[in-house]
């Protein structure tokens, strides 16, 4: 069976992939003991299928120096422990040419074509793969197709600074709408599939 790539998106309504500060924006999920449902669905919800995380280098170092189990804070809610523990296990991809040192268990790096490494890492034995990148990173994952759902945390907040997930694509890209939930302070979880025209 092939490995399905999910792409997580986690932006404001102006587009730019920051978490800025809105009502609840600093509860990591609105409650301290549980998840809610964006983390459910980007991330409880996947640990039994998914056995690949890729990620840019930014967003590596950025987990790595967050979420790895021995840098968690002793306070941390349990689910972000649990989190943590998956993040620690899964083969997780670094996309860089700049970084040498990874310096997290199960982790490789990969450089060159985004195309050919996603190939490679389909063709691999294994789970499904989640693309935590960025917006650089999953930009690159919608101009060229290589997604096939995409999960969207939209934060009610019109943000005007911070990386953007849009510039120019080339060309269009459509997508249908397979969910949708609304969160306690006013942010969207939306859930994508591409539509796709038979070849």
């Amino acid at each position: 069976m092939t490995r399905k790539i999910t792409a997580n998106l986690y932006m404001t309504i102006d587009g730019r992939g920051e978490f800025p500060k809105y009502p609840g924006w600093d509860l990591p999920t609105g409650d301290r003991d549980e998840p809610d449902e964006f983390f459910r669905q980007m991330w409880t919800n996947r640990y039994d299928d998914v056995t690949t995380v890729i990620m840019g280098r930014r967003s590596f170092v950025g987990h790595r120096n967050t979420h790895s189990e021995k840098n968690r804070k002793p306070n941390d809610p349990k689910f972000m422990f649990e989190y943590s523990r998956f993040l620690d296990r899964v083969d997780k991809v670094c996309l860089s040419h700049r970084l040498k040192n990874l310096d997290w268990e199960n982790s490789r790096l990969m450089k060159g074509d985004l195309a050919t490494i996603i190939r490679k890492l389909k063709a691999e034995k294994g789970g499904n793969i989640i693309a935590e990148g960025g917006p650089r990173l999953i930009h690159e994952f919608i101009r060229r197709d290589l997604a096939d759902d995409y999960w969207f945390l939209v934060m009610p907040v019109v943000y005007g600074r911070g990386p953007r997930y849009w510039w120019p694509l080339g060309e269009q890209r459509t997508l249908k709408l397979l969910s949708v939930s609304a969160m306690k302070y006013g942010e969207l979880v939306l859930h994508y599939a591409p539509v796709r025209t038979p070849r």
